[in-house]
């Protein structure tokens, strides 16, 4: 264990096993980094989060920096050497408000800089909304932008590597600003075409048609081509919804089921109904 900030619960020691750009030079920086926790006995499970602590100093006389990534991976049994872990980081940057400056963001840029040995501190894991079904009758109705496709990919590899014996239908819709965007399903660094072969799985790309489309503005276009099968499986009473990414695909995906719906209330119904019987769960950032 080491010092640290007192919320970030207890902590332990990691180092960088592999760190890897899955995304070309002429796009956004987003990285796969594998990092391996040095205690066999760390134990986590798809879905949760863990907190890297960046030290410092850092602005306003902050002796830490700590940020939540979530864990792309499913569990595995752990090996001699600790546990590993893969995260999807993508290399940030905020403009200063008031004076216009570009700066780069602490934590994406100092996992993205670090080379594989390069020891870390983290904490966790931490509890998370998404709760994989033990029904493997249960669809899986996923919904994600840019690195928040993380916590699917997890769900993917337990389901069909892990268990492999998952009955129901599962759907991801994912969206981005170009074909270059979507982690993981380039032909460059294909990962989920791993599933494709899976009767039960399939996938949505949604892609941007125009130079400044955000990837949420892909993404409902994406929906709205298949809210029609999106709609069936939410009326079915096995039906789990997740989404994670930028807070608007909140909205967006409320705007798409809302009009296959026919009325803003009965969306809302249904909406609420499956968060009541714990049936939809969001983790959203930004």
């Amino acid at each position: 264990m080491t010092d640290a900030p007192a919320d970030l619960g207890p902590t332990t020691q990691a180092f960088i096993k592999d760190s890897r750009r899955i995304t070309p030079e002429s796009s956004d920086e987003v990285r796969h980094i594998t990092v391996q926790v040095v205690d066999p006995a760390f134990q986590f499970v798809e879905g949760q989060s863990i907190g890297v602590v960046v030290p410092g100093p850092h602005p306003f006389g902050n002796p830490y920096h700590v940020r939540r990534y979530s864990i792309a991976n499913a569990r595995s049994i752990p090996l001699d050497a600790g546990v590993a872990l893969d995260l999807l980081v993508r290399r940030c940057f905020y403009i200063d408000e008031v004076s216009g400056e570009r700066y780069p963001g602490i934590a994406s840029n100092y996992l993205c800089d670090a080379q594989p040995g390069a020891r870390l501190t983290i904490g966790g894991p931490y509890l998370s909304p998404f709760k994989m079904p033990l029904d493997n009758r249960a669809n899986l109705l996923m919904i994600g932008t840019g690195t928040g496709i993380a916590p699917f990919r997890a769900f993917a590899q337990l389901i069909y590597e892990r268990r492999g014996d998952w009955k129901g239908q599962v759907r991801l819709y994912y969206g981005g600003r170009s074909g270059l965007d979507l982690m993981y399903t380039n032909d460059e660094t294909t990962d989920l075409t791993n599933y494709y072969d899976e009767k039960t799985f399939k996938a949505f790309r949604a892609l941007g048609t125009r130079p400044m489309m955000t990837s949420s503005q892909a993404l409902e276009r994406g929906l709205a081509d298949n809210a029609e099968d999106a709609l069936r499986l939410i009326n079915e009473p096995n039906t789990h919804v997740f989404l994670s990414g930028l807070g608007k695909i909140a909205a967006v995906f409320d705007k798409v089921m809302a009009e296959r719906e026919g009325s803003t209330e009965d969306w809302k119904a249904i909406k609420e109904r499956m968060i009541d019987e714990g049936r939809w769960s969001e983790l959203l950032y930004g």
